[in-house]
C-alpha cells in the first residue's frame, strides 16, 4: 500500500502534464515555489486558521499541503495545452522531474497514519537517499526545457541590417 502511495505521487502529475501537454517546468517551479510557501507561511497559516474557531477541525498537514499544491494546481490549470507538439516528448523529462519532486515534498506533509504506512517502506528509503539527486536533476532539466523554449532571434529577418 506505501508503495502505491509513492507511485501515484510520482505517476499522477507525469501523465497528467504529458496528456494535457501542460509546462512541466513551469508547474515544477510552482511546487519549488509551494515549499517557499510551507516553510514561511506554513505555521503563520495554522495558527490563523485554527484561531478562526471554524466548525470543521482542519489538521495542520491539510494547511501545508494546500499551501504546497496550490501554486501547482493552479499553473496546471492556467497551463493546459501550453506545450507545443514538437516539444511534447521533450516535456516528458521535466513531467517525471515534477513526480518525483511532489512525492519529495508531499510526503513528510501528510496525516501520521498515512506518512507511517510511506516512510516504513523500502521505496521511501530509496527516494530519501535520493533526494537532494532529485531536486538538483529536476532543476537543470526543468531550466533547460525553459531555456529551449526561448523566442528565436528574428533580427536578421527585420531589418537589422536593412530598412527599419
Amino acid at each position: 500500500m506505501s508503495d502505491a502511495i509513492l507511485i501515484a505521487l510520482v505517476a499522477v502529475p507525469v501523465v497528467v502534464l504529458f496528456l494535457l501537454r501542460i509546462n512541466a517546468a513551469l508547474v515544477f517551479l510552482s511546487l519549488c515555489l509551494g515549499d517557499v510557501l510551507v516553510r514561511f507561511v506554513g505555521n503563520d497559516a495554522v495558527s490563523v486558521v485554527a484561531g478562526a474557531g471554524t466548525s470543521a477541525h482542519t489538521s495542520g498537514s491539510t494547511i501545508r499541503l494546500v499551501l504546497l499544491l496550490a501554486p501547482a494546481v493552479l499553473t496546471t490549470l492556467f497551463m493546459i495545452k501550453t506545450v507545443r507538439s514538437s516539444m511534447r516528448l521533450v516535456n516528458i523529462l521535466p513531467a517525471v522531474a515534477t513526480g518525483f519532486l511532489a512525492a519529495v515534498l508531499v510526503v513528510p506533509l501528510l496525516s501520521p497514519s498515512i506518512l507511517h504506512q510511506v516512510v516504513t517502506s523500502s521505496l521511501w528509503s530509496q527516494f530519501q537517499s535520493l533526494q537532494a539527486a532529485i531536486v538538483a536533476a529536476g532543476t537543470l532539466i526543468c531550466l533547460v526545457f525553459l531555456w529551449m523554449q526561448r523566442p528565436k532571434n528574428h533580427d536578421d529577418k527585420h531589418g537589422k541590417h536593412g530598412k527599419a
